[in-house]
């Protein structure tokens, strides 16, 4: 029997790299907002194990909550990573891991939770080759920030009419297909055409170019009877208007608010007053963190990995090759320059 610690192909790494958040954002992040620097890999306790990145995640949120970050602290994130060397039974070496390991390309690793999102890693549930990225998207946080934040909030019907900001990144093209599935007019917000006749392509009923089109007047037009329920995920001037729009007891599930997070704390987006339509439709307006359904995880995997196979989802992902260029990925996703999930490969 092979020895629980071995590591793959006999080779001893003993470097890892990672970004520091070196200075603090001042608007957009800029590439000198991030420094990358090495550090030595510490031997193996019991219990741990080391992880060498595959795939890495870009989220918006990233730029939002780096306010919780000391400067000098490793970048947050999730990966995707591979097993190489291991003093843990339940991870062990050749296996994949999913895990809150920040910007770095090698890991120790325990059982903990990560300081994020509290969410510990876990293993890459088996999934018949299914690409190892689609565990940051589809099939990883973003699939079950929109199943989750969707069904559980929204909580759609057949006939629903639903619209969804952000339509055309990964979260958003999700909840549209989910929608689809529930039996829902689908109307998605986005800022290009490109990315339109992508959202199309996939089921949604309806797209409007915020950039090009007058956001009121389309969404008069294409919902004359009025919105059952809107996914958040921008905020601002674009969310004031489909809410005033909302039926009555209609339901709003805010996920995020991008139009946002370039601006310091003390000089956010004025917005149309959202209350008097909060009020008098008496809607019900809720945001969430998807470690609230930690608990629940691998039930959204499944049900979405269920809808994958069944032909039900689709997605795109925008892939950013090499290590070196994480600052640009997360640069290029709050452009808007993505359409569906962002990763980088290492």
């Amino acid at each position: 029997m092979m020895p629980l610690r071995t590591i793959v192909n006999k080779v001893k790494i003993s470097k890892a790299q990672k970004f520091i958040y070196a200075r603090v954002f001042d608007g957009m992040p800029k590439e000198d907002n991030f420094e990358l620097v090495e550090e030595d890999i510490p031997p193996l306790k019991d219990g741990e194990y080391l992880a060498q990145a595959q795939f890495l995640s870009i989220d918006p949120y990233m730029r939002a909550y780096t306010y919780k970050l000391p400067i000098g602290s490793t970048m947050m994130g999730s990966q995707v990573a591979k097993i190489i060397d291991s003093k843990n039974p339940n991870f062990p070496v050749g296996k994949h891991v999913v895990g809150e390991f920040g910007w770095r390309t090698l890991t120790v690793a325990d059982s903990k939770p990560g300081a994020l999102m509290r969410r510990p890693p876990y293993l890459v549930p088996e999934s018949e080759g299914m690409p190892l990225s689609l565990f940051l998207g589809i099939l990883g946080m973003t699939g079950n920030s929109a199943y989750f934040g969707f069904m559980e909030i929204c909580k759609p019907i057949a006939g629903d009419t639903v619209v969804i900001s952000g339509a055309a990144g990964g979260v958003g093209s999700h909840v549209g297909q989910i929608a689809k599935i529930k039996g829902c007019k689908v109307i998605g917000l986005t800022g290009s055409d490109e990315k339109a006749q992508w959202l199309r392509s996939i089921g949604f009923n309806e797209v409007i170019n915020y950039k090009t089109e007058n956001l009121m007047t389309s969404l008069r037009e294409l919902a004359p009877e009025r919105i059952d329920s809107y996914f958040d995920n921008v905020g601002g001037e674009i969310s004031s208007l489909v809410i005033q729009n909302m039926k009555k007891y209609g339901r709003v599930s805010v996920c995020g608010c991008i139009s946002s997070y370039n601006l310091p704390y003390g000089s956010l987006p004025k917005a149309t007053i959202i209350q008097p339509s909060i009020i008098m439709n008496e809607l019900k307006v809720k945001g969430f963190l998807v470690s609230s359904w930690k608990n629940r995880w691998m039930e959204g995997i499944n049900k979405n990995l269920e809808w994958l196979r069944e032909g039900k989802l689709v997605y795109k992902e925008t892939v950013t090759k090499g290590f070196e260029n994480m600052p640009k990925a997360l640069i290029g996703i709050l452009s808007g320059d993505n359409i569906g999930k962002a990763v980088v490969k290492v």
